[in-house]
């Protein structure tokens, strides 16, 4: 980082802006503006200033849908702590026509408009005061700026959707996280400067405003202008500001607690809100209990509050308070939603549920991600990371949360299922050297979004359920309503939580900062575990301030269980020259469970060392380790303890749970790729799985025979191809014939269903292409009017998808369906086809963004690389038009992210890796800002030698197995 800086520094350019006057501003006399010659930056930092303390944003918008442009002003109440002649505060492509300062009283410092200085690289601005600002004192500063609606995601950007009748209508809406405020209005965008905002918006009448709380009044400035003026907000973070000009219809409710909850959508997608507003107002009351603390934005009547900084547990309880949420779906959104406080703002497949096509999977993603997003109303909005190198503060809890909030208010969704995969997935990227500690380190924009990756989001999440198991869930519940209480408003640390989640004396004395023990007992943050005081801040750093994911070995000797530790690595062998380097300094405080044959208790021991033993007794004929996967690290069983395991499974595979039995599985294969463990080994070890009656470790078993046969597809291994095909096709014959073609059973069987004939159909599997071709028909007949089962609609299409008229049927229905939920079934189908030119047409439109949304590029691309015909398609297609996506979706975006992963994983060739090396190169600039391209690089090289090791293993075992 040092010398990053010091390049920035030595190409530092700051261009000088000069503000023109305006007749707006007639308090200010004089007639020039105050020269810039004399003047350099003042500021060097990417962080602004601590010393200049935002309080209040008075701020004004007028947005023109006409001509896509926007006007505005902004008065922001600053608290001075320095004596300084300047203020930086961040502003990015906005054209600032006037800045002044002026005291409490409003008078202006300066009868000249004060030069502005701007730092493009920093995005920042500089504003000059030739009088000094005191330190203690209050002023204000005012300043006017304009700019065009961003053709993108982020800022404050235009969108469009287009009616039945062929009209397109325009809204304008906002994206701020992580640093895009700035865009729209200047401003101090850093999490740790909360403020209290006060926003008007100006529209048309035929338009409605929206923002982060209620419309005080609404006033009419002429007979075609309308401005909307709202309540003051309590004290947020500048990313958490959010408004939107649309003509979008809402449907509303209430919670058993008042607050009023309401969706909006655009008009003919309106019937498509219903479910969304169930799932939301019983999320609040799941929240609002579990939290113990009310929904955070409260208002009195019309009238603002003027103690908005405190929480709603500390208001007057004689008062009548009306709380709101907002709920809205917007036609084009880069990510899954966005949790603007009291506006929380979708993707349309996100929020929007259609009965009629919607499949048990999109109704349980909305259910989720509403989950997630009213979460962050706590988690994120109430209490804020200090900045973003802790953003798993914000995003791992809103994630874990949302499989707490689930599985209490939709138990039948079964999505306690669905952790272990997000577990899975942080697991694999964690188990690479490209991998990054949670809490890391991130100064710019760049570096700032790609914190927003599956290490904050799914680790982050993953760890937080292993401390909940470990420290109870009543004792982690507890430490996080202190935390959260004790931070309302505020910002926080990693340290702030681990405080919270260790300390036992009362709310009270917690308030209060009294601490459970005397100095001479232990310190602060110590958990009374087995008997002994524990350092929790020391357990918890080694999860959170290094990268990776501990391997514990077990083996057993006599009466004993012996434990070793070490790095998890897939893309190093144990006997490679660099093995030893890169294990260097790496010890994790793990909170190890297991269970044995002799006992159903679970048994718990905290290992701290790199070698460590515990007594397990002579009569133990099998013990299973890290039980249920409640705990972030992988097992391995020495020898011969694999051995044991397969014959458990085969013999008695009840005998452990399924998240057990999956667990095994995963662990197995990911030992195989890090070359810890023999293929065939593993193979046998699934072998159980014809007995399997349990979803979950049915499809982990399946879905790893999935992976080979995707690898080996893509390396045009015809004949290996057909051995495995038969070989699944055999194997999963009963699995496969049992599925029925309707939307009837339990969310697992209707998973099942689901997963199971996709694949069946396409491994050409006779029975399967015979009645999906039928259903396909039958659809075609009824012009499009027929109701397919929804858990089944995307395998018929895809199969009817490889017909040209059938294909061209389906774009045509993409083109004019309301339900986004249908359209991504469609997608999915169109890049099924084998036709390259047919795969060639869906990028092309993806990337002229009109039959296709911008939005949905990337999924295009992923799905036509998925594509055995498609991949290398998909991956020219990148490295021809990479200029013209980093324009559209930006170069740290998520978008981008997957867009290498995606287009990449399945190569597995040193020929492909010298391919995807020499790309990189070819874009050095940008390769060398992103964390994700040693990522694909290390996946890709995983894929390579897990080639040369396992290959031919494999071709052995299928012939074998199929002779």
């Amino acid at each position: 980082m040092v010398s990053a800086r010091l390049l920035a520094l030595s190409l530092f350019h700051v261009s000088l802006v000069a503000c023109q006057s305006s007749q707006q501003a007639s308090n200010i006399t004089g007639g020039q503006p105050m020269g810039t010659d004399h003047l350099s930056f003042p500021w060097s930092r990417f962080r602004l200033p601590r010393y200049i303390i935002p309080l209040h944003y008075r701020l004004l918008l007028h947005p023109n849908l006409t001509s896509l442009s926007f006007t505005g002003s902004v008065q922001i109440q600053i608290d001075v702590q320095n004596n300084t002649n300047w203020v930086v505060l961040h502003s990015k492509g906005l054209n600032i026509t006037r800045a002044t300062i002026l005291n409490q009283n409003l008078a202006h410092l300066s009868d000249q408009v004060l030069p502005v200085l701007h730092n493009p690289s920093h995005e920042q601005i500089g504003i000059f005061s030739p009088r000094v600002l005191s330190s203690g004192q209050k002023y204000f500063l005012y300043i006017e700026f304009g700019a065009d609606l961003v053709d993108g995601f982020h800022g404050f950007y235009m969108s469009t959707y287009r009616t039945t009748t062929g009209e397109t209508r325009t809204l304008a809406s906002t994206h701020f996280e992580p640093t895009s405020a700035r865009t729209a209005f200047p401003c101090f965008d850093e999490p740790i400067f909360k403020a209290n905002f006060s926003v008007r918006i100006r529209r048309s009448p035929e338009f409605i405003a929206l923002s982060n709380m209620p419309i005080v009044n609404s006033v009419q400035i002429n007979a075609d202008l309308m401005e909307d003026r709202f309540a003051v907000s309590v004290k947020m973070s500048t990313y958490l500001v959010a408004f939107i000009i649309c003509d979008f219809k809402s449907v509303t409710a209430s919670t058993s607690s008042g607050v009023k909850v309401s969706i909006y959508a655009s008009p003919e997608k309106w019937s498509q809100t219903h479910y969304a507003l169930e799932v939301a107002v019983k999320m609040l009351d799941f929240y609002e209990d579990y939290f113990n603390i009310r929904y955070p934005l409260p208002k009195q009547g019309n009238i603002s509050l003027v103690s908005l900084s405190l929480p709603c547990h500390f208001l007057l309880p004689d008062l009548l308070f009306f709380f709101f949420s907002d709920l809205v779906a917007i036609p084009d959104f880069q990510s899954g939603a966005m949790e603007n406080w009291g506006l929380t703002t979708y993707r349309e497949t996100s929020l929007l549920f259609d009965p009629a096509s919607s499949s048990l999977s999109d109704k349980l993603w909305v259910t989720m991600v509403i989950g997630h997003e009213l979460a962050h109303q706590w988690f994120g909005n109430l209490v804020t990371m200090v900045w973003w190198n802790d953003l798993w503060l914000n995003e791992g809890f809103a994630k874990y949360m949302e499989y707490i909030s689930v599985e209490a208010t939709y138990p039948d969704l079964a999505v306690e299922e669905y952790l272990l995969h997000a577990c899975f997935a942080a697991m694999s990227h964690d188990s690479l050297n490209s991998s990054r500690p949670i809490s890391s380190a991130a100064e710019n924009p760049t570096q700032i979004k790609e914190m927003f990756d599956t290490i904050s989001y799914e680790k982050g999440a993953c760890v937080l359920h292993m401390l909940r198991h470990f420290l109870t869930t009543d004792v982690f519940q507890s430490g996080i309503v202190r935390y959260l209480r004790k931070y309302s408003y505020k910002n926080a640390r990693n340290q702030d939580l681990w405080d919270s989640l260790a300390n036992t004396c009362s709310e009270e004395d917690f308030m209060s900062g009294k601490h459970c023990y005397s100095s001479s007992q232990a310190t602060k943050n110590a958990y009374l575990f087995a008997g002994e005081h524990l350092d929790l801040t020391a357990m918890m750093n080694t999860w959170t301030l290094q990268k990776g994911i501990p391997l514990v070995t077990v083996t057993r000797s006599g009466s004993r269980l012996l434990l070793r530790q070490h790095r998890f690595l897939r893309t190093v062998l144990p006997s490679d020259p660099q093995w030893s380097k890169l294990q260097e300094g790496f010890l994790w405080h793990i909170p190890l469970t297991y269970k044995t044959d002799t006992s159903s208790t679970m048994h718990r021991h905290l290992m701290t060392t790199y070698t460590d033993s515990i007594p397990i007794g002579e009569e133990v004929s099998w013990v299973k380790v890290n039980t249920d996967m409640t705990g972030y690290y992988l097992v391995h069983y020495e020898d011969g303890g694999w051995d044991d395991i397969t014959k458990l499974l085969r013999e008695n595979h009840t005998a452990l749970s399924y998240k057990d039995r999956t667990d095994l599985i995963h662990n197995a294969f990911q030992l195989v790729t890090a070359g810890h463990l023999p293929i065939d080994k593993a193979l046998d070890l699934i072998g159980y799985v014809q007995k399997e009656t349990h979803t979950v470790p049915l499809l982990q078993g399946l879905g790893y025979l999935e992976t080979f046969y995707w690898m080996i597809e893509h390396r045009n291994e015809q004949e290996l191809t057909q051995v495995l095909v038969m070989y699944i096709l055999r194997f999963f014959r009963t699995v496969i014939d049992q599925q029925t073609w309707s939307d009837d059973g339990s969310v697992s069987e209707r998973r099942l269903r689901s997963e199971v004939l996709s694949l069946a159909c396409h491994l050409d599997d006779p029975p399967c292409l015979q009645r999906a071709r039928q259903s396909f028909k039958d659809w075609l007949e009824s012009n499009g009017t027929l109701n397919l089962p929804t858990d089944v609609a995307e395998t018929v299409y895809a199969v009817g998808a490889q017909e040209d008229h059938g294909w061209a049927s389906l774009l045509h229905t993409y083109n004019t369906s309301l339900s986004e939920a249908q359209k991504n079934k469609i997608l999915f189908a169109l890049t099924c086809s084998r036709d390259i030119s047919k795969l060639q047409l869906l990028l092309e439109l993806g990337l002229e963004g009109k039959v296709i949304r911008t939005q949905d590029l990337s999924h295009v691309i992923l799905m036509v690389s998925r594509n055995p015909r498609g991949q290398h398609l998909a991956w020219n297609f990148v490295k021809n038009n990479w200029d013209t996506l980093v324009k559209k979706l930006q170069l740290a975006s998520s978008c981008i992210r997957h867009i290498l992963i995606g287009t990449t994983r399945q190569f597995s060739s040193v020929e492909e890796l010298t391919d995807v090396q020499l790309f990189f190169e070819s874009i050095e600039e940008q390769a060398s800002q992103l964390r994700v391209t040693q990522l694909v690089l290390d996946i890709v090289q995983k894929n390579v030698r897990w080639m040369q090791r396992n290959l031919e293993t494999l071709r052995n075992w299928l012939n074998e197995q199929v002779k």
